[in-house]
């Protein structure tokens, strides 16, 4: 019987070619990192807003962006991004999220907020708190310390106070501001003809759209997902939008995108949309920005939705798609490249 002799230098090459195939560790922890980040969307004209205003709103999205940026430069996670960016825009009055937030229909704040980790496919959420300084802190709290997803009212609080957590009055929250709007869109809807009411327009773009959100990607290619809000102006009843429901308002999974939604939640829930857009990336194979206007400008748009998404793909490609007049919104690529815009 012949003996077949097969060389070393065969196997050799083998291990070689698959050593070579097989990303190195010093690869995987050199993933281009990136962050996109926004605060909120709705009708928002260049006339409407002040120099002093506009200047304001981009200062304050060039810090946030800077700042989750900042965390991923110097090795920190997607997810420790995230947290500094969406900080920063809770603890600004500027927009409707933490400091910021809009009254419900009895002058209180009630916030919400979602974090989602791509790479575990983990999660947590928050609802109707009103005592907690930075929401996304505690929904990052529930993803790590709790067997549960979302956490509500009085009960997220009390879990709250176990890990740790500062409490602030619920007066911390109020501003002037918010409470002008309150009363601008409670008067606006005791009239008879809404629909032909220019202010009850507007106030009622100002209750459907306002968010903050933040989606990064790491050294390690691990995307990370949040969003937070003070929901709807003269909100009744323990209404919930989109925000802290996963699929609907937050979506991450590392490989194929990552999104941060904000516009008419009641419709985003309805229609899934962050989990929507990330699906059509992953099972009709297409890129990002396509999915996502399939969503946003046409499916939302055939739905009578206003409203926009933030996003990143598995590469760390920055996306933005929305259907309103404008979004507040900031990037910095993976190329370094920092964008801060408002309008269309």
């Amino acid at each position: 019987m012949r003996s077949h002799f097969i060389p070393a230098a065969f196997f050799a090459a083998l291990l070689f070619a698959i050593l070579a195939a097989v990303p190195s560790a010093a690869d995987v922890m050199n993933h281009p990192v990136a962050i996109v980040i926004h605060g909120g969307a709705g009708t928002i004209r260049r006339e409407n807003l002040s120099e002093d205003v506009e200047s304001a709103y981009r200062a304050k999205l060039a810090e946030s962006v800077r700042a989750g940026h900042s965390v991923l430069a110097n090795g920190g996670t997607s997810r420790e991004a995230v947290i500094a960016a969406i900080r920063i825009m809770e603890d600004s009055p500027l927009f409707n999220a933490g400091k910021g937030a809009v009254f419900t229909n009895e002058a209180r704040v009630e916030l919400d907020a979602s974090i989602m980790d791509g790479e575990t496919l983990n999660a947590g959420a928050i609802t109707g708190v009103g005592r907690i300084r930075n929401p996304i802190e505690l929904a990052n709290a529930v993803l790590e310390q709790s067997p549960h997803v979302m956490l509500m009212g009085a009960g997220a609080e009390a879990f709250a106070a176990e890990q740790g957590f500062g409490m602030v009055d619920n007066s911390y929250f109020h501003t002037e501001r918010r409470l002008k709007q309150l009363k601008r869109v409670q008067e606006s809807e005791a009239r008879t003809a809404l629909s032909e009411d220019d202010d009850f327009d507007k106030a009622l773009a100002d209750k459907k759209l306002s968010t903050v959100g933040a989606v990064a990607i790491d050294r390690f290619g691990n995307i990370t997902a949040g969003t937070s809000t003070g929901g709807m102006t003269n909100k009744r009843f323990g209404r919930i939008g989109d925000s802290p429901i996963i699929g609907a308002g937050t979506y991450a999974e590392n490989g194929v995108c990552g999104i941060s939604a904000t516009g008419h939640g009641e419709f985003f829930i309805r229609a899934a949309v962050a989990h929507d857009i990330c699906a059509r990336v992953a099972y009709k194979q297409i890129p990002l920005q396509q999915a996502a206007d399939e969503v946003i400008m046409d499916k939302l748009v055939k739905m009578g939705a206003d409203g926009g998404i933030i996003g990143l793909d598995g590469d760390g490609n920055v996306v933005f798609s929305f259907n309103s007049k404008g979004m507040y919104r900031a990037s910095i690529n993976a190329s370094g490249k920092e964008t801060i815009a408002i309008f269309r």
